[in-house]
């Protein structure tokens, strides 16, 4: 069975978090086989963390309870409450085999919930690009749809094709050589900008903004 389970942290535990983070890591990477995705949900333009999402198959739902409650931070005090609830892994893969690899800054956490309804009447894995992972929330009993989860990556903006000036459109006069319309080859041009690599990626937005190993 595949499980989601999201620890959402409590608002004044941002500290206590940091402390177990080399524990949590630790009993996490005890499930690396299981993992089909991971990595903490963070917001704001400092990336606060606001908890911690794990999707991974386990044998039943005792296993996946043991697993959310075993977990360091949750027995530390770090979260306020755990979403734990059967999951289907319409992908049929994991977030490493992702085409674009374990999401750095770019990925989002979309919890999409509704009314109840039979399986059977939802519809299938949109044909979209960026789906790191996709699936069903699911009753006890894998009956009834409760929602949707994706996570999904950031997508890059379209880029538009010049359009050709209209007929009466004035046109560009050429001065000492060049253009107009030229860009000005003494403009000074901003340096890029650069990340700081942090040690593990990092999943989530909700959508939340979520990266790739927590």
């Amino acid at each position: 069975m595949d499980f989601f389970c999201y620890h959402r942290d409590r608002a004044d535990s941002l500290a206590l978090r940091m402390r177990l983070l080399e524990d949590h890591w630790s009993y996490m990477d005890g499930f690396a086989q299981e993992m089909i995705a991971r990595g903490p949900t963070v917001e704001g333009d400092e990336e606060v963390p606001t908890g911690s999402v794990h999707i991974l198959t386990l044998p039943d739902a005792a296993a996946a309870r043991a697993f959310a409650f075993q977990e360091p931070g949750y027995q530390a005090g770090v979260y306020r409450d755990v979403m734990l609830r059967r999951w289907r892994n319409d992908l049929g893969r994991t977030m490493w085999q992702f085409a674009g690899g374990a999401p750095e800054d770019d990925g989002y956490l979309v919890l999409a919930l509704g009314e109840p309804r039979s399986v059977g009447d939802v519809p299938g894995v949109p044909d979209v690009a960026g789906l790191i992972a996709y699936g069903p929330l699911l009753s006890d009993d894998g009956d009834t749809w409760l929602g949707t989860v994706p996570c999904c990556v950031r997508p890059a903006p379209k880029k538009h094709a010049p359009r050709s000036p209209a007929p009466d459109t004035p046109r560009s006069v050429s001065i000492s050589g060049g253009s107009a319309d030229a860009p000005d080859p003494r403009r000074r041009v901003p340096p890029a900008r650069t990340r700081t690599p942090r040690p593990r990626p990092a999943f989530g937005r909700a959508a939340r903004a979520w990266s790739g190993s927590c």
